[in-house]
C-alpha cells in the first residue's frame, strides 16, 4: 500500500475533489502540462484539497509507440517532475494533484501506464495500470507493462483507492482487492473513448464497483478528438446505492465537484448534467473529432465538394459547427448529369453556413480526358469522381485548408466511392455513420437549429458565439430537399444509388449485422434477410476491403469501426 503524506484537515470528516475533465494532445508535454496548472490553480480556489485529471494526462492519449521511445518517457517523467515543483513555487503544494502519465517498469524496461500524485513538489509514483486491453482500439498488452498491487492514498485519514479505466472493467481485480483495505472512496482516472450506447454502460459498471468496494465510485474521463478516436468525457461520481451524485457534459472541458462526507451512509447529489439525444452525442462526436483534428494539426479551415446531396450537406454543417462557416470552402462541381435542383440545394446550404462557395464546372475537364482516354460505362464515371478529387486537393493545397471527404459508413462498407476521387481528403467526419443515421443527424441538426439547441461548448451556426452565417427563416440549416430526395451520385442520366445497392434502410441492418456482429452467412439468412441481399452485400463488402484501407482518418462513434477495430486481410479468397 502507498500511503501518501496527509493533509491537516483535524476534526472534518469531508473532502473535496475538483474534476477535471480536460482536452489533451498527445506529445504536447508542455501545452498538457500547462492546462493541469490552469485547472489546479482553480480547484484550489474553489476549496479543493484534490484535483484528478484524466489517464495519461501529461502525455495525451493514447500514445500508441511513442511509449516505446526511451527519449519521451524522460521527457514526459522530467516535465512531470517540472510541474511539481511549478505547483510548489506557486503556492499549490498542499493540493494533491492526481494525473496519468508514462513510467518505466524498472525491472523490465517497459512502459507502465502510470498514476502519479503531486505534492508538496515531489512526484509520487502512486500505481500503474493492472489490466492491460488488448481488444478494439486499444493494443496496451503490447506496449505496457502491467501493475500488480491495489494503492490506496491516505489523505488525513480520508482512504482513496485509485485505478485505471480498464481496471474497473474487470470483475475480479484491483478493485476487489481494494474493498478489503476498507477505502472510503474508489478514484479512476479513464481515457475511455466514445462510441454510441457506452454511457449507460459506464454507469451500470460504475454501480457494480461501488457496490463491491462498499464507497463512491468517482470516475475521470478525459474529453475530445484524438486522430479517429473521440473522447466524450462524461466524468461522474455514483454512490453505493447507484445514485448518481454528479455528471459532467459531455464534449466539453469541464471542472466540477464532489464533497465527499465519510461519515454520511449516502453522499449528497451535485450537478448532473442532461442526458443528450443520442443523435446530438454522435453530431457531437463527429464535431469534436473534426474540430480537435483541425486544432491540433494546425488547420484553420476546410474544403470540400458540395453536391446538393445529403452526406456533403451534413459535413458541411459540421464544419461549420466545428470552425465557424467563414472556415468553410465549398466547391460546386456540376457536370452534364447534375441536376438544377442539387445546384440549387449546394448554394442554398452555404449561404445558410456562411460558407464561401465556388462553382467550378468539371465538363470542359472531362471532355478533354475524354479526347483522349475516350472511357465508357464505370470508367467515365469514375473519371468524373476524379476530377472532382483534384479540384477540392487543389483547393486544399492553395488555401492550406483541411480537405474533408464526405463518405458514409455505408458507401464505405460496399465500397461505393471512387478511390481517388470523392475519397480523397485528409479526414471524413462521417465516414462510422450509416446512410440512414446520415439522414437523422441531418433532421437532428435542422431541429437544434429551429428550436435553438445548443450542442454543448461548440460553435452553432448562427448564434451569438458562432460562424458567421444568418439563421434562414424557420431555423432550418440543412436544405430539406437533401433529406428528402432519392440519393443519387449523379454520373450518368437518371442514376439512383438503388441502382447498385439495396435500399438503405434495409442494407444498414444487413451490414450492422455483417460488420458490428460479425454474422456469417448462415446467421445473416437465420436473421431473416433474403439470400439475394446477402450474397449481394457480402460481395461488396469483402471485395471493398482495400479501398478502406487507404480512406482516410475519421472519428470512430460505433462499436465497431473500419480501420480500428475491424482489420481484415486484403487477400482474402475465403467465400461463404
Amino acid at each position: 500500500m502507498t500511503t501518501c503524506t496527509a493533509l491537516h484537515l483535524e476534526g472534518m470528516s469531508t473532502l473535496r475533489f475538483a474534476l477535471a475533465q480536460i482536452d489533451t494532445c498527445v506529445g504536447d508535454l508542455d501545452g498538457n502540462a500547462e492546462k493541469v496548472l490552469t485547472y489546479t490553480r482553480r480547484a484550489h480556489e474553489g476549496g479543493a484539497g484534490i484535483v484528478a485529471f484524466p489517464e495519461m494526462t501529461l502525455t495525451g492519449y493514447p500514445i500508441e509507440d511513442l511509449a516505446l521511445r526511451a527519449t519521451f518517457r524522460k521527457a514526459a517523467w522530467d516535465t512531470a517532475n517540472e510541474l511539481a515543483a511549478t505547483l510548489a513555487d506557486e503556492g499549490l503544494g498542499d493540493m494533491y494533484v492526481v494525473a496519468g502519465t508514462i513510467g518505466t517498469d524498472h525491472a523490465n524496461g517497459k512502459p507502465r501506464n502510470r498514476l502519479v500524485v503531486l505534492h508538496d513538489g515531489v512526484v509520487w509514483a502512486g500505481y500503474d495500470k493492472h489490466f492491460l486491453p488488448n481488444y478494439g482500439v486499444f493494443d496496451e498488452f503490447r506496449i505496457f507493462s502491467s501493475g500488480d498491487r491495489p494503492v490506496v492514498l491516505d489523505i488525513d485519514g480520508v482512504r482513496v483507492g485509485v485505478a485505471i479505466c480498464e481496471d474497473i472493467w474487470q470483475d475480479g481485480g484491483p478493485v476487489a482487492a481494494l474493498a478489503d483495505l476498507g477505502i472510503d472512496v474508489l478514484l479512476t482516472i479513464n481515457g475511455s473513448p466514445y462510441e454510441e450506447g457506452k454511457t449507460h454502460t459506464r454507469f451500470e459498471l460504475g454501480a457494480r464497483r461501488a457496490r463491491e468496494t462498499g464507497a463512491p465510485m468517482i470516475y475521470i474521463n478525459q474529453v475530445g478528438g484524438q486522430d479517429d478516436l473521440v473522447f466524450d468525457g462524461g466524468t461522474f461520481v455514483i454512490d453505493t446505492d447507484g445514485t448518481l451524485l454528479e455528471r459532467s457534459p459531455m464534449f466539453v472541458e469541464d471542472l466540477s465537484w464532489f464533497d465527499l462526507d465519510t461519515e454520511a451512509k449516502h453522499q449528497r447529489t451535485t450537478t448532473v448534467a442532461d442526458d443528450l439525444d443520442p443523435d446530438a452525442e454522435v453530431y457531437m462526436a463527429c464535431v469534436l473529432g473534426l474540430k480537435d483534428y483541425m486544432t491540433k494539426n494546425g488547420f484553420t479551415s476546410v474544403t470540400l465538394g458540395l453536391s446538393g446531396g445529403i452526406d456533403s450537406a451534413l459535413v458541411a454543417a459540421m464544419a461549420a459547427d466545428a470552425a465557424g462557416g467563414d472556415a468553410v470552402y465549398g466547391i460546386s462541381m456540376p457536370s452534364m448529369y447534375s441536376s438544377d435542383g442539387s445546384k440549387d440545394d449546394a448554394a442554398d446550404l452555404a449561404a445558410n453556413l456562411g460558407a464561401h462557395y465556388d462553382v467550378q464546372p468539371i465538363e470542359p475537364l472531362f471532355d478533354a480526358f475524354q479526347h483522349q482516354l475516350h472511357l465508357e460505362g464505370v470508367s467515365a464515371e469514375n473519371l468524373q469522381a476524379r476530377i472532382r478529387g483534384v479540384i477540392v486537393m487543389a483547393y486544399s493545397n492553395s488555401k492550406g485548408a483541411l480537405a474533408l471527404a464526405t463518405g458514409n459508413k455505408s458507401e464505405l462498407a460496399c465500397g461505393y466511392s471512387t478511390i481517388y476521387g470523392d475519397a480523397v481528403g485528409g479526414y471524413a467526419p462521417i465516414k462510422d455513420v450509416f446512410k440512414t443515421k446520415v439522414w437523422a443527424l441531418a433532421r437532428w441538426r435542422n431541429r437544434a437549429a429551429a428550436g435553438g439547441i445548443g450542442i454543448g461548448g461548440l460553435r452553432v451556426v448562427g448564434n451569438e458565439e458562432g460562424a458567421a452565417g444568418v439563421m434562414p427563416e424557420g431555423g432550418v440549416i440543412i436544405p430539406v430537399n437533401s433529406i428528402e430526395k432519392a440519393p443519387s451520385a449523379e454520373l450518368r442520366p437518371g442514376q439512383k444509388d438503388s441502382d447498385s445497392l439495396p435500399a438503405y434502410a434495409l442494407l444498414d441492418k444487413v451490414l450492422e449485422a455483417y460488420i458490428e456482429h460479425a454474422h456469417g452467412r448462415a446467421d445473416l439468412l437465420a436473421d431473416g434477410f433474403d439470400e439475394q441481399t446477402v450474397d449481394t452485400v457480402m460481395r461488396l463488402v469483402d471485395r471493398a476491403e482495400w479501398k478502406r484501407r487507404q480512406y482516410p482518418l475519421g472519428p470512430k462513434v460505433s462499436a465497431l469501426a473500419f480501420g480500428r477495430d475491424r482489420r481484415l486481410p486484403v487477400t482474402d479468397a475465403f467465400r461463404e
